[in-house]
């Protein structure tokens, strides 16, 4: 399966190079956030060619998070974004400094390499998400939107029980809910 999957990636990442409509993914993200007005939202900042949430961010009425890797195979934690400087982290990350207070999201927007038409997601290999979402599903609700371009739509993702899904997918097409 790995293997399978390793092809997969590879395919979205090659597709993902392409790019797509940039606005068009933006106007769409923000429509998809308006009933989490309030909400604590975790964005990401954007590596290599990943779709850029940073505009929607930067228009969310709530707080934003961004996530901070604490190490391999761990859940991701989530500290407070005022738009202060982010400080390099692992994996070619950026995020808030350690000063910056840790929150629970309640929505988060989710970076992936391809994602499948029933919201399965392919990421990057390392699993942070997946046991994000898991610990925090564990304790109470939160929305996995993920954000993507439409080229990085794959026919099928073989899920394993470790993955968690998405309960929204938005590109530069459009919104998919899934749960």
């Amino acid at each position: 399966m790995t293997t399978a999957k390793e092809g997969l990636r590879a395919q979205a990442l090659a597709a993902r190079a392409q790019g797509g409509d940039d606005a068009a993914l933006d106007r769409h993200l923000r429509h998809a956030l308006r009933p989490y007005s309030g909400a604590v939202l975790a964005g990401y900042w954007p590596m290599r060619d990943e779709a850029d949430p940073r505009p929607a961010m930067g228009a969310h009425d709530g707080p934003v998070v961004l996530p901070v890797v604490p190490g391999r195979a761990r859940p991701l934690l989530f500290r407070l974004w005022d738009g202060r400087d982010l400080v390099p982290g692992t994996f070619g990350t950026s995020h808030p400094p350690e000063d910056a207070p840790q929150m629970r999201p309640d929505v988060l927007i989710v970076p992936l390499a391809g994602f499948d038409a029933i919201g399965n997601r392919l990421g990057y290999g390392g699993g942070f998400y997946d046991r994000t979402l898991e610990v925090l599903r564990e304790s109470g609700p939160v929305a996995a939107i993920g954000l993507a371009y439409a080229c990085q739509e794959l026919p099928a993702i073989s899920a394993e029980p470790f993955d968690e899904p998405l309960d929204m997918i938005v590109t530069d097409i459009g919104l998919r809910k899934f749960r």
